[in-house]
């Protein structure tokens, strides 16, 4: 099964709120973004953002330039079902994969990378360097980059899969010198299951 075939299926099968990093409230990734001190008219690029809510909240808050990204047409279509035509609209969508891309290749460069639990399951190196080339290409000077993945205290798997686990020295060195790292905590997210996972919240900037 590909990538994109295993999460076409669990967005089919599941119910958003019963998935395994579903958040009722992103609080975390708020605070980094919230950190930025960005303008309501930033560019914000969601990767993985499959039915986040935190596109919902960032919209609630006036921000208007968003682009959310999955690999699963159907978690998006799900995302956009819970905000309605009004606000769906105001959202730009792109169905592609972050390690393949290729309607990702012709965004404009964005004021704000977020990925929260898509990086840790890029387990090949190639798709790491993919993933990096590609943030790389798209994050502006003075951009900033949050991202959130297993800790290396975290899983060892989700959703099924095998996860690549990192700590803020691993994504700095995959980030290159050209990254400032200018926040990281540990975060213990509890699942709807109530069992817990580990994981590391960074932000950098881009100064080179």
């Amino acid at each position: 099964m590909t990538q994109k075939d295993h999460w076409e299926q669990v967005y089919e099968k599941q119910q958003v709120s019963q998935l395994g990093w579903f958040e009722q409230s992103p609080e975390p990734s708020l605070e980094l973004i919230e950190a930025c001190r960005l303008e309501r008219e930033a560019s914000m690029l969601h990767v993985g953002a499959g039915a986040t809510t935190l596109v919902d909240v960032l919209l609630e808050k006036g921000y208007e330039n968003m682009v959310a990204n999955d690999i699963s047409s159907s978690a998006l279509d799900k995302l956009k079902d819970r905000l309605g035509p009004r606000l769906a609209g105001k959202v730009r969508w792109v169905v592609d994969d972050l390690t393949k891309p290729d309607l990702l290749n012709s965004l404009e460069p964005v004021d704000l990378w977020h990925d929260r639990a898509v990086l840790h399951f890029f387990n090949d190196p190639a798709d790491q360097l993919a993933y990096f080339d590609l943030l790389r290409k798209l994050v502006k000077m003075g951009g900033y980059v949050i991202i959130a993945a297993f800790s290396l205290d975290g899983a060892e798997k989700c959703s099924g899969l095998p996860v690549f686990r990192y700590d803020k020295n691993i994504l700095q060195e995959q980030l290159g010198n050209g990254f400032s790292l200018i926040k990281a905590f540990d975060h213990t997210y509890f699942m709807p299951s109530g069992n817990t996972r580990e994981y590391i919240y960074t932000l950098f900037q881009r100064t080179a």
